[in-house]
């Protein structure tokens, strides 16, 4: 809950609060550790980019089941410093999982990923008969 100051009193914010989450399907600063993702439709397929700095390829699961697409990672950390006086140890952990109902018009089976650059980057391919049909001339009989 925010706080917000008129004439010098403190008063909660609720207007902000009732307006965040977006309750129209949005998740507008509701959970802050899901990677943004871009969605681009293209004549062969489709395009998923999330933004995942910081990873490593093999810290993500990728698995399509039931024509679901579904994204996750874990990662844990853990570092420790000693010195004359002290021992300091840090740890975080980080996870998010990220589900997409696939259309009809993607072929499940052919769906490609490559990291790079803190992008993960995935590539839906469509189904033959999904795919545009070239123009062609029907003659007269």
């Amino acid at each position: 809950m925010s706080i917000v100051k008129r004439n010098n009193l403190l008063f909660p914010s609720f207007v902000n609060d009732f307006f965040g989450p977006d309750w129209f399907g949005g998740v507008d600063k509701w959970n802050t550790n899901l990677p943004a993702v871009n969605i681009k439709e293209e004549e062969n397929g489709f395009e998923l980019e999330l933004a995942i700095p910081g990873g490593k390829k093999e810290d993500f699961k990728i698995e399509v089941d039931n024509d679901v697409l579904t994204i996750s990672s874990e990662a844990n950390k853990a570092s420790t410093e000693t010195n004359e006086n002290y021992t300091r140890k840090e740890f975080s952990y980080t996870a998010f999982k990220r589900a997409f109902t696939l259309p009809e018009t993607v072929d499940g089976a052919k769906i490609d990923a490559k990291y790079e650059s803190g992008i993960l980057k995935l590539t839906l391919p469509k189904k033959e008969e999904a795919l545009p049909r070239p123009k062609r001339m029907i003659s007269i009989g």
